[in-house]
């Protein structure tokens, strides 16, 4: 089975439909699949519930879907560098579902490990609790939190060998894995391919049964999402010299 394409169109244009629920990797713009996002773009299709760490930034990355007026529901922890999705959601066209961040996470684990909910005591006595199901376990209380299955999960890693195992760089690692293991479909998008058997079975952090294509993207924006230059200079000489 080939899982390697030839761009991200071909890799999306046969399985990305109307309405469907999409993860996608990365931490604001750190480690994000850039071109796939751009593809499922560029595919028109609307109404997509997505689950991600945040709604990143206006003109990059999954903003551009925000922007498009694609996107009909948010999952995510933080949205508060998005000016687009703020004025969408005061407007009442975008519906967001705020989740705490290491929920968020564990939803996505869960729901790639076949495991269809949990306990947590993240947002107890909070709005986020309000019609769940709370459980007392030595003690304490927990609330029932339900695993994430989107149909498609697009994500970004540093390298592949053909059989479509996965290392990722740093903390571009962050939310990737979970979102991999999640998704019905998985299609990954990588700035190194390599043939299957080339990579260390230590240095594997994801293994290729989560992943179902693979799109080579050797030359990434990889955009700064947030830049802060000072140009006051520091002396090391002790006070005084």
């Amino acid at each position: 089975m080939n899982k390697v394409y030839a761009n991200a169109d071909q890799a999306i244009s046969d399985i990305v439909r109307d309405g469907q629920m999409i993860a996608v990797g990365g931490f604001g713009l750190c480690g994000i699949p850039e071109a796939l996002i751009e593809s499922v773009r560029q595919s028109g299709v609307r109404k997509l519930t997505l689950i991600s760490n945040n709604a990143g930034v206006e003109d990059f990355g999954l903003g551009r879907l925000i922007k498009a007026r694609q996107v009909r529901k948010l999952i995510s922890s933080f949205v508060g560098e998005n000016k687009e999705v703020e004025r969408q959601y005061l407007a009442g066209e975008l519906e967001l579902e705020f989740t705490p961040q290491g929920t968020i996470a564990e939803k996505l684990r869960a729901g790639g490990a076949g495991i269809p909910a949990f306990f947590t005591p993240t947002g107890l006595g909070t709005l986020i609790a309000e019609g769940k199901e709370v459980r007392e376990f030595d003690g304490k209380h927990y609330a029932l939190e339900q695993a994430l299955r989107p149909d498609l999960a697009i994500v970004k890693a540093w390298k592949a060998d053909k059989a479509g195992n996965l290392v990722f760089r740093r903390t571009a690692r962050n939310f990737n894995p979970s979102a991999a293991m999640a998704g019905r479909i998985t299609v990954v998008e990588v700035e190194h391919i390599v043939e299957t058997g080339a990579l260390d079975p230590d240095e594997i952090h994801l293994a290729g049964i989560y992943v179902h294509r693979i799109v080579h993207n050797p030359v990434p924006e990889k955009r700064i999402h947030k830049r802060t230059v000072s140009t006051q200079t520091t002396s090391l000489e002790p006070a005084g010299a």
